[in-house]
């Protein structure tokens, strides 16, 4: 297949789900985590749980890079923008993360704070040339796929001594997560489900490839298959797994063969770890602090590292208290579970940070699902 309509052929689709239909077993169930948002947003925008037979659960996982950013951290680039003065630039969902006393970026705008939406870590860099007498922090989110960029930009600023230009790092990681949802007694205390596999994530896997998900197969006997985002992609990556299961097998398997190989992108890993080193420990909202589960700038970029510039201490803030983000995140609860979806909590007026992004798990259900829960009512 050459184009995008063949990856969402009806048709196809429904082949792929009689295919899953026929080979689940009966009596046997099978609870396959998404980890990554955008498998959640293409399984609730193409109905694809609907086409699964009930025995097959899918789990929303962590892998939503604005949903597990933690409050604390938002505090921090809202207090460098408010109290600090500076310009500060970030992605545009990153802007709607609800953080303490009912602030959130885009709040600390309309009360004067410098905050400017920014495509690329390329584009702030370009407003500290444009604005020498402001300090400029990009606030840097994501997974191993937009870790690259960010590592290409503190090169440059580092090249051309742009010293109003730094970086607030909180770029995390896919394997130490999983890692962590498998074995951490914290989030075991705090709840969690059974797993018996993994959709693996698309654009992470181009860059890191498939080995290091290997570990998650031999040693926890979870079979991981990397898949793409299109409906099609995700369907056959549940067929794989459901065969994996009934074969008693746990490897890792490439369905998104067209773009991940097993070494990824060396280039884009090598550039990674010219710039950046691992955290001893990072929070994540809905999984509490994950060891070597993040990124800091290292010493050698500290002139344009944000939190070494302007002495930035770290402090955690708990959620709302009624909001289940936390749970949602780990896979315990779903989105209609929490009191506050769709009532209190909207994607206008987000509570949580699974609902402000399209890739959250309840922005997603909001989106595209919630009306399926609402019971018929007989005239």
């Amino acid at each position: 297949m050459k184009y995008i309509d063949e990856y969402r052929d009806g048709e196809q689709a429904r082949h792929i789900a009689a295919n899953i239909a026929a080979e689940v077993r009966p009596g046997h169930s099978y609870r396959f985590m998404e980890f990554c948002g955008g498998h959640t947003h293409a399984i609730a925008r193409y109905g694809i749980a609907g086409l699964l037979p009930e025995s097959v659960r899918m789990i929303h996982g962590p892998g939503c890079p604005v949903c597990v950013l933690p409050i604390g951290r938002i505090d921090l680039a809202i207090r460098l923008a408010l109290e600090r003065g500076v310009m500060l630039c970030t992605y545009g969902d990153t802007m709607r993360v609800p953080a303490s006393e009912g602030l959130s970026l885009i709040k600390a705008k309309a009360r004067g704070a410098h905050v400017r939406m920014v495509y690329s870590a390329a584009d702030a860099l370009a407003l500290a040339d444009k604005h020498p007498e402001r300090e400029v922090v990009f606030l840097a989110i994501g997974f191993e796929t937009t870790t690259p960029p960010t590592a290409l930009v503190l090169r440059e600023a580092r090249e051309r001594a742009v010293s109003n230009f730094s970086v607030l790092c909180c770029h995390v990681l896919t394997p130490a997560a999983i890692t962590h949802i498998l074995e951490s007694a914290e989030v075991r205390q705090l709840g969690t489900v059974p797993i018996d596999g993994f959709i693996g994530p698309a654009h992470v896997s181009i860059v890191i490839g498939s080995q290091p998900y290997e570990h998650f197969a031999e040693e926890y006997r979870k079979p991981v298959v990397i898949s793409g985002f299109e409906p099609l992609d995700v369907m056959q990556g549940i067929l794989m797994l459901v065969r994996q299961v009934n074969a008693g097998r746990a490897v890792v398997e490439n369905e998104f063969s067209r773009a991940v190989t097993p070494e990824g992108n060396l280039a884009a890993q090598n550039l990674v770890s010219q710039v950046f080193e691992l955290r001893e420990s990072f929070e994540w909202r809905g999984l509490g602090e994950v060891p070597y589960s993040a990124l800091q700038i290292r010493p050698a970029f500290a002139a344009w590292d944000a939190e070494r510039k302007f002495a930035l201490q770290y402090s955690s803030v708990p959620d709302h208290k009624q909001c289940e983000c936390g749970a949602i995140l780990r896979g315990v609860k779903r989105p209609t579970d929490c009191k506050l979806f769709g009532t209190v909590c909207t994607p206008e007026s987000p509570m949580g940070s699974c609902m402000v992004s399209n890739e959250g798990a309840c922005a997603a259900h909001y989106a595209y699902g919630r009306f399926k829960d609402i019971p018929v009512v007989s005239a």
